[in-house]
């Protein structure tokens, strides 16, 4: 076969979260890696090259190249042209599916910042077999949802003990502002809420591993005395990723079991957010107030360098293996936009430049890059911390 004419290509290089991956690829990507920006427009494609040659020398001879969600030639073309695709462009449910088509027919590893649930499900469903066969990792939720997660996980499976009972409780803490492109994401994912549903159902249960049992904790609203704080129920696509790494990778042992919260201090709170949310979440299922709700951010929009500046997140995983106590941390500075940049920047040098685990077709980060991501991230400043507690037997 000819070698593809390059590495990488970052799609979406023009909007706020590509334009962020672009510079920590600028700055991280060694000389060597050939890479290009790819997007509807090479003008602009050219004012992010100058900007990014700013950054570093090396990017004077990145490759520019036009292609359009609109026009599934250009995808093609892009695929064939290169090893790994790596795209910010969404929302994904509108725009994602025909270039997951396009990598997944041309054996080209696909890495996107989807955290919606409808997208998974279809990328799942369609493409799934076909990656496989051609041996292309079409790798979903690449940021924030849901490598701090799922590899916070997996940190904490491999450091108990194996063949052993797990439950284990995630609790996420966090300061941040979003996007026009998250906010946007967000208002057509719960605008779609049935569409998934009824997608879902379409695929049926997922079938337990052979001698194996993956299930989810019962989540319920509760005070948590270890984290100081109550723990609601987060209904993000973070649980369903981790339990499908669970159902695929053995380490996860013979009974797995996993709940997902967010970690608030005061009762308050509580409220306020469970009154916000679906106050949100109603207003998105009715056409006027979903168009003025998206009119309220524009894509392409995004917090100030100093707002990220000052954000942050915590994800705290209490352990119960076989009756031995374990806590894990996961931590960093701004989720949505700095962290997640550095995520799927990271990710997509871990696909190509390490020796990643032997998986394709559609699968989760802990499947498709394991331990190899979780390291490069701490190398990349992100902290993966472990403290074993002294007194066995008490259970998160």
């Amino acid at each position: 076969m000819p070698q593809p004419m390059y590495d990488l290509i970052l799609f979406g290089a023009t909007g706020f979260t590509g334009g962020l991956t672009a510079e920590y690829l600028a700055r991280h990507a060694p000389d060597s890696l050939r890479w290009a920006l790819a997007g509807r427009s090479v003008r602009k494609l050219a004012d992010v090259k100058r900007r990014l040659a700013k950054l570093s020398p090396a990017c004077e001879s990145l490759g520019l190249v036009q292609a359009d969600v609109n026009n599934p030639e250009s995808l093609a073309a892009m695929a064939a042209s290169t090893r790994a695709v790596v795209t910010t462009v969404g929302p994904y449910i509108h725009y994602g599916e025909p270039l997951v088509k396009a990598c997944a027919e041309a054996g080209t590893h696909y890495l996107d910042l989807t955290g919606e649930p409808e997208f998974v499900e279809l990328c799942l469903q369609r493409y799934d077999a076909v990656a496989r066969a051609t041996g292309a990792k079409i790798v979903n939720c690449c940021g924030f949802d849901s490598i701090p997660h799922d590899l916070g996980v997996l940190y904490t499976v491999l450091h108990c003990p194996p063949d052993v009972p797990l439950q284990i409780r995630g609790y996420v803490s966090l300061s941040m502002d979003v996007s026009g492109g998250t906010w946007q994401s967000a208002i057509h994912a719960f605008s779609r809420a049935r569409h998934y549903l009824q997608l879902r159902r379409q695929r049926g249960r997922s079938p337990a591993p052979a001698g194996r049992q993956v299930r989810a904790l019962p989540p319920g609203l509760r005070r948590e005395p270890q984290i100081g704080g109550w723990a609601v129920p987060f209904p993000t696509i973070d649980p369903q990723v981790i339990r499908r790494s669970a159902r695929a990778l053995d380490r996860y042992g013979p009974d797995f079991r996993y709940a997902h919260y967010l970690q608030l201090k005061h009762w308050p709170l509580v409220l306020a957010g469970a009154a916000g949310a679906t106050t949100l979440f109603a207003l998105a299922q009715i056409p006027p107030t979903r168009r003025w709700l998206l009119s309220r951010r524009a894509a392409g929009q995004g917090p100030s360098p100093e707002r990220r500046a000052r954000s942050w997140f915590e994800v705290r995983f209490l352990a119960d293996a076989g009756g031995q106590a374990l806590r894990t941390q996961v931590s960093g500075g701004d989720p949505g936009y700095d962290e997640t940049a550095k995520m799927l920047g990271e990710a997509a040098l871990c696909v190509l430049l390490d020796e990643t685990p032997d998986h394709a077709g559609v699968i989760t980060p802990a499947m498709a890059f394991g331990e190899p991501l979780i390291h490069r991230l701490q190398q990349a400043g992100m902290r993966f911390e472990t403290q074993w507690s002294p007194r066995p037997g008490r259970a998160a």
